[in-house]
């Protein structure tokens, strides 16, 4: 008899809007037995958002576990990529920083290569790629900083070095710009623009040789 008038009054709840959760929270009875008590009687659309709407907890949980499914799917699909991409052969590393320059190095200088960046791991992908691949000297390589007149200069200067893992005296006097922090924008990082530059004309004229016989497969 009890068991009728739970399921009479879950029906009279389900009724008035009330959801699963708040009509296991009044009569005690699990959640199986009211979807085979209510199945006859789900809540409209409107309800259903309005209950999503009102229950701020239950938004947030629902955020916190689409986030962690997200994150847990990146994670899996990034130590896929890692190896995919990984190890690098001497052709893969050539090509890679031959598309890199590609986007990001400078094609007017005729006797030197030059990539400019702010996140640190261009300029350091750049610095591998020149030494390793290209052969050159990374004691000849030339740093040149854009920052702004209301940084910390020297400790600017001082993370480049260290990010780097080159000396101070290897970069040269750094540009400053004047303008304020509300008036700029420093970009991702926020450490400026760092410039890499390395004079060699022969593996200068290599590099752009070969985008230009890149442009000419693929362009028009």
């Amino acid at each position: 008899m009890t068991r009728v008038k739970d399921k009479q009054r879950a029906l009279a709840l389900r009724k008035e809007g009330k959801s699963y959760s708040q009509i296991k929270k009044e009569l005690g009875v699990s959640k199986s037995t009211l979807s085979y008590w209510l199945c006859g009687l789900p809540l409209s659309k409107e309800r259903v958002r309005a209950l999503r709407d009102w229950n701020e907890v239950r938004i947030e949980r629902y955020r916190e576990t689409m986030f962690r499914k997200k994150e847990l799917r990146l994670q899996v699909v990034y130590e896929s990529q890692k190896d995919e991409i990984f190890p690098f052969s001497k052709r893969d590393l050539y090509i890679a920083g031959l598309f890199l320059y590609w986007g990001e190095g400078s094609k007017t200088r005729v006797s030197e290569l030059e990539v400019a960046n702010t996140d640190p791991a261009v300029p350091k992908f750049f610095i591998y790629w020149t030494t390793h691949c290209l052969n050159l000297e990374k004691e000849k390589i030339r740093v040149h900083l854009h920052l702004y007149s209301d940084m910390n200069i020297e400790s600017e200067i001082a993370y480049w070095s260290h990010a780097l893992k080159l000396p101070r005296e290897q970069f040269t006097k750094p540009y400053i710009k004047k303008n304020s922090s509300q008036s700029i924008n420093r970009g991702t990082f926020g450490h400026g623009t760092c410039t890499i530059k390395i004079s060699n004309a022969r593996v200068a004229e290599k590099i752009l040789q070969g985008l230009k016989a890149v442009r000419e497969k693929f362009g028009p």
